[in-house]
C-alpha cells in the first residue's frame, strides 16, 4: 500500500543518465549522494543503490527521486524520461496529490482515482486548470486523459472515410479550434487518399513499388496521431 492508501504505484520514468550527468557536474560521488539522501531526508540509500540507479538496474520510488533531485541539486522533472502520465507529469512539476487536487478544484480521492486509472474526466473548467498547472499543450493533454488510441482510431476513420462526418467527434477530444480541427481533417484526407491513389496507379507498373506504396499506406495510418499533431502545429507534451 502507499502513502494515500492505494495500490503501489509503479516508480516514475526514471532518466538514470540525467542522473548520472548531473552529479558528475557537482564533483560528486555515489556514495555523497548516498549521504546526502541519509542526512537531508532520512533515506538509508547505499552508495550500491545509488550506483544502481545510474546504470539503470533499480529505480528510485517517486519520493526517492524528489529526493534525490534535491541532493543534487535540479527539478523532478530532470531525472524522468518524457512524461506521459498524470501521475509522470504531478512527479515532475513537484506536487503532492493534495496540492493538485486543490488547484484543479477535486478531492483527492477523486483526483487519485483519475491518476491511477490513467484516465481523466474532469470538467472543462478542471480540463483547462489541468493543462495551465501541469503546462500541457493540447496534445499532452490528450495523451495524459487517456485517450490517444481512441483518437487514432478515430482519426483513421476520418481519412479513410468522409472526414467531415467525424468532425464532432474529434472535436469532443481535441482541444483545437473548430476551424482549424477542420483544416487538418481535410489535409490528412486529402494526404491519405492521393497516397492510395498513387497506389492504385503504380500496381500495372510492379508490384515490388505497388507493395512499397501499400506499406507506405500502413505507415501513414500507424503514425495517425503524430500527423495530426504536426498538421496541427503542435509539438510535444508541455508548453
Amino acid at each position: 500500500m502507499d502513502f494515500y492508501g492505494g495500490a503501489v504505484h509503479p516508480s516514475p520514468p526514471f532518466n538514470a543518465p540525467a542522473a548520472r550527468r548531473l552529479r558528475v557536474a557537482l564533483g560528486m560521488l555515489p556514495g555523497h549522494v548516498a549521504y546526502g539522501l541519509g542526512a537531508q531526508y532520512g533515506l538509508r540509500i547505499s552508495t550500491e543503490t545509488v550506483v544502481a540507479w545510474e546504470r539503470g538496474l533499480a529505480v528510485p520510488s517517486e519520493y526517492e527521486l524528489t529526493a534525490l533531485a534535491g541532493v543534487l541539486w535540479c527539478s523532478p522533472g530532470e531525472l524522468i524520461t518524457a512524461a506521459r502520465t498524470l501521475r509522470e507529469h504531478r512527479v515532475a512539476r513537484e506536487l503532492a496529490v493534495e496540492e493538485l487536487a486543490r488547484l484543479l478544484g477535486l478531492t483527492t480521492s477523486a483526483y487519485l482515482r483519475m491518476e491511477e486509472s490513467g484516465r481523466w474526466r474532469g470538467n472543462e473548467r478542471q480540463s483547462a486548470a489541468l493543462s495551465e498547472v501541469l503546462g500541457l499543450t493540447a496534445a499532452g493533454f490528450v495523451t495524459v486523459s487517456g485517450l490517444d488510441e481512441e483518437l487514432a482510431d478515430l482519426l483513421r476513420a476520418a481519412v479513410t472515410t468522409r472526414w467531415q462526418a467525424h468532425v464532432r467527434t474529434v472535436a469532443k477530444l481535441v482541444p483545437l479550434e473548430r476551424g482549424l480541427l477542420q483544416d487538418v481533417l481535410e489535409q490528412l484526407h486529402t494526404d491519405y487518399q492521393a497516397l492510395m491513389v498513387s497506389t492504385l496507379s503504380w500496381s500495372s507498373t510492379g508490384t515490388e513499388r505497388a507493395g512499397a506504396t501499400g506499406d507506405a499506406g500502413r505507415a501513414f495510418l500507424t503514425q495517425i496521431v503524430e500527423r495530426f499533431w504536426q498538421a496541427a502545429g503542435v509539438r510535444g507534451t508541455t508548453v
